[in-house]
């Protein structure tokens, strides 16, 4: 095993004790929760090795990064996650390998992906990103990290849900910044919960609920998160961007 091999199965093991250990407080089963690692900036041969240890979702935010990635790696038994802020003029290309795409927000880019996934032929899953720095609704818009007001997912919810070559699958949030929840990772991610429950009354199989990342994995496993990203804590501090 390679150096990079035996660094990354350490990493690996070390957060799965996290995630084991937060589901063991939680009264929760380990195989409640998901975990998918967030390959951004990192080459393809970090995603080889990853499949080979067991990884089987692996997330990216950037299209021109993952493209070339999820082709070079189209081999693998892996799902993608598209997990940034998405233009409409990326969506061809993001349908073409992107199993879910976690940041949908607006009607224009969900009929987009719907388009894109039936010229693709392929079916893809949804979640609805909640931008929980967008409360209380004095304004409903976007967050600061991108997302839609939580009085706003209903709405959308049945648009994704109406729109072929879509599947609504659940919902997603990152820990905001500022507003209400600031610096309260486990209340943000208690009141995603209940969003969440509100949108399985009317789409019971909307059932993912994608938060929390590497600082605060254990918060959103307490309030009852199914799938976890995690980036730097599996692959290592990340090179500045140029």
């Amino acid at each position: 095993m390679t150096d990079r091999a035996m660094e990354l199965s350490d990493n690996l093991a070390r957060v799965e004790e996290r995630i084991f250990a937060a589901c063991e407080a939680a009264g929760r089963k380990r195989e409640e929760v998901t975990l998918i690692v967030v390959t951004k900036t990192y080459p393809a041969s970090d995603v080889r090795l990853l499949a080979g240890l067991g990884v089987r979702h692996v997330a990216e935010n950037r299209d021109q990064d993952a493209a070339p990635k999820a082709a070079e790696c189209a081999d693998l038994p892996l799902t993608w996650h598209f997990v940034g802020q998405l233009q409409t003029n990326k969506v061809r290309s993001v349908a073409g390998y992107a199993g879910v795409v976690q940041s949908v927000d607006r009607p224009r880019l969900v009929d987009a992906l719907s388009k894109a996934a039936v010229s693709a032929g392929r079916e893809l899953g949804v979640l609805l990103q909640v931008a929980l720095d967008a409360e209380p609704g004095e304004q409903s818009g976007p967050g600061t990290r991108g997302g839609l007001a939580p009085e706003d997912v209903g709405a959308l919810a049945d648009t994704v849900a109406a729109a072929e070559g879509l599947r609504l699958d659940g919902l997603m949030t990152v820990a905001p910044l500022a507003g209400p929840y600031a610096g309260r990772q486990q209340a943000a991610f208690e009141r995603l919960m209940e969003i969440s429950s509100s949108l399985r009354a009317a789409h019971p199989a909307a059932n993912m609920v994608s938060a929390g990342m590497s600082a605060d994995l254990e918060q959103a496993v307490a309030a009852g998160a199914t799938h976890v990203r995690v980036g730097t804590a599996v692959l290592g501090v990340r090179p500045r961007l140029g």
